[in-house]
């Protein structure tokens, strides 16, 4: 088992930076793939990026080159730099941990770029 919590959301201008994080407990943290996906109002869920043990990423095509994710196996965390927010970056951010069939999310955390 996997406990998943993140913080970080809140409300952003346009052009600003937040930076989620997603603390992990219960289980070998290393071993797992990590993932943020996203969730606006009345639209299904959304890979956003993804890093493998082996701190491998890999990005949506529409966050690439403003976020960033990042792992601290030392401190079972990983991060979501997000910069150069816009408006349709507003939506629940959710921490996902996978290994083999085994699949566990966070609870999640707002995030909203208005003006």
């Amino acid at each position: 088992q996997v406990q998943l919590v993140e913080s970080g959301g809140g409300l952003v201008q346009p052009g600003g930076s937040l930076r989620l994080s997603c603390a992990a407990s219960g289980s070998i943290f290393r071993r797992y793939v990590m993932n943020w996906y996203r969730q606006a109002p009345g639209k299904q869920r959304e890979l956003v990026a993804t890093i493998t043990p082996g701190d491998r990423t890999n990005y949506g095509d529409s966050v690439k080159g403003r976020l960033t994710i990042s792992r601290d196996n030392a401190k079972n965390t990983v991060a979501l730099q997000m910069n150069s927010l816009k408006p349709e970056d507003t939506a629940v951010y959710y921490c996902n941990a996978r290994s083999g069939i085994n699949s566990y999310w966070g609870q999640g955390t707002q995030v909203t770029v208005s003006s």
